[in-house]
């Protein structure tokens, strides 16, 4: 018999999706047999698979040794012992196996992102939510399986402040809950727990947080628009078509429904500062719609004006997009158990500094450079 104890990050979540992480090589049918016959039972007695789980609960798996590894892959419980092992320093490069092997290699990678991806700021840290400044030129997420991206940089983060959090990595993996390209600066929603993960991700689904960018385009944008739209995903070509009515193709997805209120801040010689409110949040919106309405953002290679761009370089040494994610409001009524202290807050993320100083170049005085986050 195997047993564990469901923690904070395991609790939240429904008994049959916790088993398919805990016996990842297990299949879904022989996942409910087991329920239904009791040779898995939720703290002593049958479940069926969509009990939430709750923290100090009990699941018991009554399989033999061989079954049970044959279906763990090493589990948690394997996990668990080769992370303590290599906290005391008794577990040796080449003796790791199993989910436990698999785990230690996870961590080595993150904590190789937290070393070597320079810049990333923490703009807010709680219990179970984290919020980081992201600088340009850094993805995200992963787009190969050899990258680095902000999402292992926040767990190796986490590894250094916690080394026992290592064992939580079996079951349970802290993730961002909002993409920026990796051209975009600005701030990035985190979950550290389970429970933050589901909190934010309700946040930015039931639009309870407001997220504004500041941004530059060519053209004088002279008045306050919210601009609705219908997005198209040209998978193939890894780029977005905006149009004011749904459309399709063969190698596209179906319409998104978009929607963005643009400010100018200001407008000089041929250029504008924008203040840019997201209504939807989808990939590309703002660079698509931008260019789709002839204002497309300087130094953007994909939706840009080559010869614009070009011309920027030379003269700014522009080599990407000028785009920020610069703050974030949470909406009074946001509230959630682990969001207890962020309703009614901004948190916020002031240009970095290539930003400003080619928005001056250009001309710009009322750049955001806010740094007033209410804490």
């Amino acid at each position: 018999m195997q047993s564990v104890q469901i923690g904070k990050n395991q609790a939240g979540q429904r008994l049959d999706k916790f088993l398919h992480k805990y016996l990842p090589n297990a299949g879904k049918s022989f996942l409910y047999k087991m329920l239904r016959k009791k040779n898995i039972t939720l703290n002593g007695k049958k479940a069926e698979g969509s009990e939430i789980l709750m923290v100090g609960d009990e699941v018991r798996v009554f399989f033999s040794e061989e079954t049970f590894a044959k279906f763990s892959g090493g589990s948690f419980a394997g996990a668990c012992l080769d992370a303590a092992a290599m906290e005391d320093g008794r577990l040796k490069g080449g003796e790791r196996t199993g989910k436990g092997a698999e785990t230690a290699d996870l961590a080595e990678e993150c904590l190789t992102a937290y070393e070597r991806l320079r810049g990333i700021s923490v703009v807010y840290e709680d219990a179970d939510c984290l919020i980081l400044d992201k600088p340009a030129g850094i993805l995200t997420q992963k787009a190969e399986k050899a990258d680095l991206s902000l999402n292992e940089w926040m767990i190796g983060y986490l590894l250094v402040r916690n080394p026992a959090f290592r064992k939580e990595l079996s079951t349970f993996h802290p993730s961002v809950c909002n993409r920026l390209d990796r051209n975009t600066s600005g701030i990035v929603l985190c979950g550290k727990s389970l429970a933050g993960s589901q909190y934010l991700s309700q946040c930015i689904r039931e639009r309870k947080v407001h997220k504004f960018y500041m941004a530059i385009c060519a053209g004088e944008f002279l008045k306050e628009q919210r601009v609705d739209g219908y997005l198209v995903k040209d998978l193939v070509n890894n780029v977005v078509k905006v149009t004011k009515i749904p459309s399709g193709g063969e190698s596209e997805e179906k319409s998104l429904r978009i929607s963005t209120v643009y400010r100018p801040v200001e407008a000089v010689a041929g250029y504008t500062l924008l203040e840019v409110e997201l209504i939807t949040g989808k990939t590309h919106q703002i660079r698509g719609q931008l260019a789709s309405m002839g204002f497309p953002l300087v130094g953007d290679r994909k939706y840009g004006s080559a010869s614009e761009n070009s011309k920027l370089r030379r003269k700014y040494g522009l080599e990407y997009h000028l785009l920020h994610a610069g703050r974030v409001v949470f909406e009074t009524d946001a509230y959630g158990i682990p969001g207890q202290t962020l309703p009614g807050k901004r948190f916020c993320a002031p240009c970095p500094e290539t930003f400003i100083r080619i928005g001056r170049e250009l001309g710009f005085e009322k750049l955001w450079n806010n740094q007033n986050t209410d804490m």
